[in-house]
């Protein structure tokens, strides 16, 4: 019977990038993952590295060690992860004063630039000018998140780590039980999104660790070129996740919707001409619920035509997944108390920025070597 030392839960960019960081160590490794074509929060991503929007010490630095991670990250990983700069333009809707926008970035690290209307659209062709008072923008890093997904994994087996395609059922003392066998190792760390709640509960496992149902199309590649990431300024995301999480018990019930749903119109174009706009977010409490997939392409539709009318009706396919997050935009992160060898790498408002050094640092953590920044965070979670 093969003991690793720990069982990596999730393949996604969370998970695939802390299996890499633990086998760089000398750690023996199995990574779990559902999903043979992923099917995961990374897989539906936009790709964006907001390396300017740290607003304390600790997410400011968290940015520059991202962004030194960034730059060797293809040659370690020997894949192109598709690294570039884009400008990243913050719509501020037609009703709202430019400068009341411009001051929910204040504290940012590299505030965004406030334009007029007619600046953002010589910086957005696409852009309607009538819906909009101006726009914020920000130099903004930008990958194709499943390719680094898959770039850390193939890493990952090629520095000796295993992987298995296989659904984690339960929890056990000093393993997992899946759909197709079970598994030992000394530690368990769920790195599996939004899916990572129910399995903790599964075993008795309480952590404020939350997830919305994320709503976005994807477009084929078309010859029509978006040369921004477009993204609202007044982002309801972070309003409706603050807002849902003030009672933590009502998560433990399934069929509730905590708030309703919003919709922040967003738009990215890849290197290959492929486009994905979104994105519709809800806090329904049962990771399994199902939505209206045609009302929600609809309300997506006709919104995405308002801000960006190109795009609207081009021929496209609709997805759902599960993202997770946190009740203090910070990640949730550490051993479970009381339960011990399990471990949470879950719950990242900005993971893609944030996965890489902080997966560096809790693998070292674990080795026995000291981190303030791991204390901080750990802290922050109990």
């Amino acid at each position: 019977m093969k003991t690793y030392d720990w069982i990596v839960v999730g393949g996604g960019i969370t998970g695939a990038t802390l299996a890499y960081e633990l086998v760089k160590v000398g750690l023996s490794v199995l990574l779990l993952e559902q999903h043979a074509t992923p099917d995961n929060a990374t897989r539906y991503s936009y790709g964006g590295l907001a390396y300017w929007s740290g607003t304390t010490p600790l997410t400011r630095q968290l940015c520059q060690e991202a962004i030194a991670r960034y730059q060797i990250l293809s040659q370690e990983l020997d894949a192109d992860i598709e690294l570039r700069e884009l400008d990243l333009l913050l719509t501020i809707s037609a009703d709202t004063h430019p400068q009341t926008a411009a001051s929910i970035y204040a504290n940012c690290a590299v505030p965004p630039s406030l334009l007029s209307v007619q600046a953002a659209y010589e910086l957005e062709p696409l852009l309607n000018r009538e819906v909009i008072s101006g726009a914020l923008t920000v130099k903004h890093g930008h990958i194709h998140p499943d390719k680094t997904a898959q770039a850390y994994i193939k890493a990952f087996l090629r520095a000796g780590g295993e992987m298995q395609i296989s659904q984690v059922l339960q929890i056990l003392k000093g393993g997992v039980q899946t759909n197709t066998d079970t598994y030992h190792s000394a530690n368990v760390v769920i790195c599996a999104g939004g899916l990572s709640r129910k399995i903790l509960k599964s075993a008795g496992i309480s952590v404020k660790v939350y997830f919305t149902h994320a709503e976005m199309i994807e477009i084929p590649p078309v010859d029509l070129r978006l040369q921004t990431l477009v993204m609202p300024a007044n982002l309801q995301r972070f309003q409706l996740e603050a807002a849902s999480t003030q009672v933590d018990e009502l998560w433990d019930e399934l069929g509730n919707e905590l708030v309703p749903p919003i919709l922040d119109v967003g738009a990215v174009q890849f290197l290959d001409g492929s486009l994905r706009v979104g994105q519709i977010s809800r806090t329904l409490t049962n990771p399994d619920a199902q939505v209206n997939a045609e009302d929600s392409e609809n309300w997506l539709r006709n919104n995405i035509t308002s801000v960006l009318p190109a795009l609207g009706n081009l021929p496209g396919t609709w997805y759902h997944c599960l993202v997770a997050f946190s009740n203090n935009r910070l990640p949730v992160i550490g051993a479970i108390p009381e339960f011990a060898g399990v471990h949470i790498f879950s719950g990242f408002s900005n993971p893609l920025v944030f996965v890489p050094p902080l997966a560096q640092r809790f693998a070292n953590f674990v080795t026995g070597k000291e981190d303030e920044i791991m204390n901080q965070i750990i802290i922050g979670m109990k």
